[in-house]
């Protein structure tokens, strides 16, 4: 076995090819995608040699396991856990040498959400609008990860980095803190409404997935009882459904929706939100 690819022994939960997205199309009705927390998506990329555009594995919660069938240089970062080669303990957020044929696991998420799997090389999938990302919701790029699948690496472009110290890899939040431009559609809402968004005891839903991060907690009441025609929608819209419960769009999001937009989150803090775990407490602070 000396073919630059990996099989796959355990997909996990939901296991996908990750990049930095394919940005610009949503006129065509194509999502961002990518990566959901792209600064760990980034460093182990770094870790392993490679641009910090190359495609890895994002993990959801209980991880996956892949047999390479070349030796290659594996970084894994993001959600802390535990990594195993052929069963023996080896480093999270540092690279990591495997052999030709040997079992690399990471095993379930200790504190966040999604880890990160980078390779030497990284995923060489066909690409689609210049993205080797998957997209759950228009289903462009490969499909999510399935046992006995075979995916192509790439080749190695540089050396795995050097490390004298420990990388700074930030913590899944224990409060997740969004800093928000409130409208466009404000003014569908009371002040009331505006005023609970600021201040609602709010938590991180377990319906949240790659679409949307899903919050639970007091309902922002509607002024305006009627429907939009469609719209577009950008990453990190705060979308209010009939129920009146917030929807933070994430990386797969829809490009249009018809529900009012109360606020857009600064895309610095989704990565955090990425990484924020169902229960977890969320705090909007509008900014100027």
């Amino acid at each position: 076995m000396t073919d630059r690819a990996f099989s796959v022994v355990r997909a996990g939960a939901l296991t996908t090819v990750q990049d930095l997205g394919r940005p610009g199309h949503a006129h065509l009705g194509v999502p961002r995608s990518g990566a959901l927390d792209q600064h760990s998506a980034a460093l182990v990329n770094r870790l392993v040699g490679n641009a910090e555009s190359a495609a890895v594995l994002e993990t959801t919660l209980n991880g996956c396991a892949v047999r390479p069938r070349c030796a290659v240089t594996v970084a894994v970062g993001g959600a802390p856990c535990p990594v195993t080669v052929d069963g023996r303990p080896a480093a999270w957020g540092a690279p990591v040498r495997v052999a030709a044929g040997s079992l690399l696991e990471t095993g379930p998420a200790v504190r966040g959400v999604r880890t990160y799997l980078g390779f030497a090389g990284g995923i060489a999938v066909d690409p689609v609008l210049g993205s080797r990302s998957t997209d759950l919701l228009s289903g462009l790029g490969p499909a999510p990860l399935a046992d006995g699948a075979v995916l192509p690496l790439g080749k190695p472009t540089g050396p795995p980095a050097l490390l004298d110290g420990a990388v700074p890899w930030p913590a899944p939040p224990t409060e997740l803190v969004l800093r928000v431009r409130i409208g466009p559609r404000a003014d569908w809402f009371t002040g009331a409404a505006l005023h609970t968004l600021a201040g609602g005891a709010y938590r991180v839903s377990a319906a949240s997935n790659r679409i949307g991060l899903r919050i639970e907690g007091p309902a922002l009441e509607r002024a305006v009882t009627g429907e939009l025609p469609s719209e577009g929608m950008v990453l990190g819209a705060v979308q209010v459904p009939p129920d009146g419960c917030p929807v933070v769009f994430l990386a797969d999001h829809p490009t249009t929706g018809g529900y009012p937009v109360v606020a857009v989150v600064d895309e610095r803090d989704l990565a955090a939100a990425a990484q924020s775990v169902p229960g977890t407490p969320v705090r909007f602070v509008p900014v100027r």
